[in-house]
């Protein structure tokens, strides 16, 4: 499916309100309500959209720390990272998980209660006979920016190369 400018614009306005109403939606793309509740179904059958969700303010519901950590495998056979994977896939406290190229084997982002959840997770994980060779914590200190994707920039940026 080739989205043109319409599609780039609906998918923009979901991604800064996923809650937008039909109607705000359309006007803001200028289409009637009708077409533009056709085009975002089209979007989500294409897989674009993945799905709805609810920004949470996690700091007014619990205390807690958010950890980058880069993890180094003793060695890279397929059944070490299928291993690694599925672990990591059931492990509620890491939120996203990257496989890496480069040196970094894997970059975890955790959500934890504190240092001392966080060292009890990270005893787990070692303990679990994952391959682990050696990691590396990061402790956010202050967040600084998050966002959504910059969908307008990236395709600016690509359509100039």
């Amino acid at each position: 499916m080739k989205l043109d400018e319409i599609d780039l614009k609906i998918l923009v306005a979901l991604q800064e309100d996923g809650r937008i109403t039909k109607t705000k939606l359309a006007e803001s793309v200028h289409l009637s309500v009708s077409p533009c509740h056709e085009r975002v179904k089209r979007l989500e059958q294409a897989g674009y959209i993945n799905g709805y969700r609810t920004e949470i303010n996690i700091d007014r519901i619990v205390r807690n720390s958010l950890v980058f950590v880069q993890v180094h495998l003793k060695q890279h056979r397929a059944e070490d990272f299928i291993k690694f994977d599925e672990a990591i896939r059931q492990t509620p406290e890491v939120i996203e998980c990257h496989a890496l190229g480069g040196g970094i084997d894997y970059f975890l982002k955790m959500i934890v209660n504190d240092i001392q959840h966080y060292q009890q997770k990270i005893e787990f994980l070692l303990s679990s006979d994952l391959n682990i060779e050696r990691y590396f914590t990061h402790i956010v200190t202050k967040k600084i920016k998050q966002s959504v994707f910059p969908i307008e920039e990236l395709l600016k940026t690509a359509a100039e190369t």
